[in-house]
């Protein structure tokens, strides 16, 4: 198992899960201490790097497009401190970063993950009932419907409409743009009936103005990611069928027999595209054979050292 630790939290992979909990110091961002344990499957992951710093690296995680809700309802517009997919590493873990890198990178490369969009979410998204408290209101969710309350400080057209009830059914989206410096941000939920350009957050019905406090950001982050999570995926496949001109599946390769290494792990010459795909299979099937105890852990990391130096 590789792992990395920080004043920020703890980070593992098992080969299947990244499992990060944030830390328990006071400067951690309330966000993340909300959102609390996150495991991460391997094939939400589309990459991993550390980004080495004189006096502080930091690792960061790059999911899949479509992966996990509440990557999908954020959008990248997360404060750096925030953001549960980051981690300042200390100087004198530099070696455990570049090994944990390396470690999920490999398995990456074995279980063949694709980098591209996720047709279904992978993760989950946040547990419900939820609320949240913007500026001018506030907002709940109990995973059928979403309400919206006002305060004394929203616009009076907007408040005299009374409280908003919405339907999930009736949600076609969610923006979550928090507040950055004097320019402020919105919750906006996106009716199905609605057309045409959306009105300016203060004056919109299905918004709520944000301003940026750290409570703030956490708790009606969580909410947008809750609703995304239950609304229709944006990148899914109604009614996928297989195409007609699709390549045959290919066929097994033999496998090699017990404390046998493959002859053909590495196959000769330089590799073309071709050699490139064998290459990769064979890497499938050797992370197969090591997981049932057919190759040690030696021959393991042999055959796979062969065979990644080929790519």
């Amino acid at each position: 198992m590789a792992e990395v630790t920080s004043r920020e939290g703890t980070w593992t992979f098992d080969g299947d899960t990244i499992r990060i909990v944030p830390g328990s110091d006071r400067a951690i961002h309330k966000l993340r201490k909300t959102l609390g344990e996150v495991a991460v499957p391997l094939a939400a992951v589309a990459g991993l790097a550390h980004e080495a710093g004189r006096k502080a690296g930091r690792l960061k995680l790059r999911l899949r497009d479509g992966a996990d809700p509440f990557t999908q309802a954020v959008g990248g517009r997360l404060p750096g401190d925030a953001d549960p997919y980051r981690m300042t590493v200390a100087t004198d873990r530099t070696g455990a970063a570049e090994y944990f890198v390396d470690e999920v990178r490999n398995a990456l490369l074995l279980e063949q993950v694709p980098e591209g969009a996720s047709d279904r979410y992978l993760m989950p998204g946040p547990g419900v009932p939820i609320s949240a408290s913007a500026a001018d209101g506030a907002a709940a969710f109990d995973g059928e419907y979403v309400r919206l309350q006002w305060n004394w400080l929203t616009e009076e057209s907007k408040r005299s409409a009374g409280p908003r009830q919405i339907a999930l059914k009736d949600i076609s989206g969610v923006e979550w743009h928090p507040s950055i410096g004097l320019d402020g941000g919105h919750l906006r939920f996106r009716v199905n009936d609605s057309a045409g350009t959306p009105q300016k957050t203060k004056y919109d019905p299905n918004s709520l103005v944000l301003w940026g406090t750290k409570k703030e950001t956490s708790g009606t982050a969580l909410l947008a990611a809750a609703v995304v999570a239950r609304i229709p995926h944006p990148f899914a496949v109604a009614d996928a069928v297989p195409s007609a001109t699709a390549p045959p599946a290919l066929a097994q390769a033999p496998t090699a027999a017990a404390g046998e290494i493959p002859t053909d792990a590495v196959p000769p010459g330089a590799a073309d595209p071709d050699d490139a795909d064998a290459l990769l299979r064979r890497l499938r099937e050797l992370g197969g054979l090591h997981r049932d105890g057919v190759l040690t852990d030696e021959e393991f990391t042999a055959a796979k050292q062969a065979i990644l130096r080929r790519l």
